[in-house]
């Protein structure tokens, strides 16, 4: 069974118990006495019935509690499996994303995530026009110079990202890699004022790549969306790259809840 087989029949289930999730989170965190039924129905715009459902599911597993008053809260346990399920669903919505994204702008695209002071890969698309041998799932690459570091460092302080490469060394095959912390701070500016990150030869000679990040329900970063490939091949195209990049780094952050606290 392949990966997407296996995926997409929880996909609907789960994106719907995030939702409710993370909509009991905001409209708790408004409010001291929790959300009804009807609360989270109107503001989600579906029906109690479904709605009611979702939330017998998640108290069954403790996510979330049900109070005298008929009013629904977040669990102690819940933070730890959201986590769990925001990642299920990075893998299964990031890949459908990506197969989306890469088959539009006919590029490799990734989706990387923290490791220490390295991404790792975690889900991939790549068409065959891309021209790349093998996989890069699971496989890191030092973050001061990989196609998703500056992604995933995105809303990271500064004090926050010296303390990620307080140990690093910063060599890299790459011509064009930043040679120390305060020099990766100023490419970060610089991608956060464009709206997304650009690495060119960066990790390898002739390598480029436009990125994005991925915000979850916290309203923090989780993951950097890439695209990939030559830079004689992708450096003329890179605003349309850079613009897709984030509209589809939006989607898959709408899909993770953070259309309660960030929207991309």
């Amino acid at each position: 069974m392949s990966l997407r087989e296996d995926l997409v029949p929880e996909r609907t289930s789960m994106g719907r118990g995030i939702d409710v999730l993370s909509c009991v989170a905001r409209l708790s965190a408004s409010s001291a006495y929790g959300a009804s039924v009807q609360d989270i129905a109107r503001e989600l715009q579906r029906d109690r019935s479904q709605i009611s459902r979702t939330l017998a599911a998640l108290a069954a597993e403790r996510l979330v509690t049900r109070g005298p008053d008929g009013r629904y809260r977040l669990s102690w346990g819940w933070y730890a499996a959201a986590e769990q399920l925001v990642d299920r669903r990075l893998r299964s919505e990031g890949l459908t994303i990506l197969d989306d994204l890469s088959a539009t702008v006919g590029e490799a695209c990734f989706l990387g995530v923290l490791a220490g002071d390295a991404t790792v890969t975690v889900v991939e698309s790549v068409p065959a026009a891309a021209r790349m041998i093998g996989s890069w799932i699971g496989r890191g690459y030092p973050a001061f110079c990989s196609d998703a570091g500056q992604a995933v460092l995105w809303d990271a302080s500064d004090d926050e990202i010296r303390g990620v490469f307080s140990r690093t060394e910063f060599r890299s095959t790459g011509p064009n890699a930043a040679t120390s912390v305060d020099e990766f701070l100023t490419r970060l500016a610089e991608a956060r004022a464009r709206g997304y990150a650009i690495v060119a030869e960066e990790a390898e000679p002739g390598l480029y790549s436009v990125s994005a990040p991925v915000w979850d329900f916290r309203g923090e970063v989780i993951a950097g969306l890439q695209i990939v490939g030559e830079r004689p091949r992708l450096e003329p195209r890179s605003a349309a790259l850079g613009a897709a990049c984030v509209d589809a780094a939006r989607r898959l952050s709408m899909a993770l809840g953070a259309a309660a606290a960030r929207a991309g």
